[in-house]
């Protein structure tokens, strides 16, 4: 039988996450928070028993969404004005049907290659949020 705790914990944990985020509880903490406060739980992340399992996917997710913030969404942005350019000199949009100029080609191909290796990135950065919160559900008594 599948373990439901998982999926619970997960669940909530992303329900609780969307409403923090959307509120202004962060910068409330930020702002009133002791600054001789003890980062509990950021140790717990190094010790070594739960490196592996706890801040390998931490830093995974992390990584992944820096790449796509800072490396990826810029070469989308750019990629996606020269496209519009193209369009512009060409009189055909992107995703008209062919045929399209060498140009466009090669830039949709571009688009195309930025846009699945990002997405890639997401479906890892997921993937790693998700075996975080089976690895913290397990910890549940």
């Amino acid at each position: 039988m599948i373990d439901p705790r998982p999926f619970h914990i997960v669940s909530y944990g992303t329900l609780l996450g969307v409403q923090l985020y959307q509120s202004a509880l962060p910068v409330l903490v930020a702002l009133t928070a002791s600054k001789n406060a003890k980062p509990i739980g950021v140790s717990g992340l190094l010790n070594a028993e739960n490196c592996c399992k706890t801040l390998l996917p931490l830093a995974v997710t992390a990584v992944a969404g820096l790449i796509n913030m800072f490396v990826l969404r810029p070469l989308t942005v750019n990629t996606m004005i020269e496209r519009n350019h193209q369009e512009t000199r060409d009189g055909k949009k992107s995703y008209d049907p062919a045929p399209h100029s060498k140009e466009m080609q090669a830039l949709n191909k571009k688009f195309a290659r930025i846009h699945g290796i990002s997405s890639l990135l997401n479906l890892v950065c997921l993937g790693a949020t998700i075996y975080y919160g089976v690895v913290l559900s397990k910890r549940l008594a």
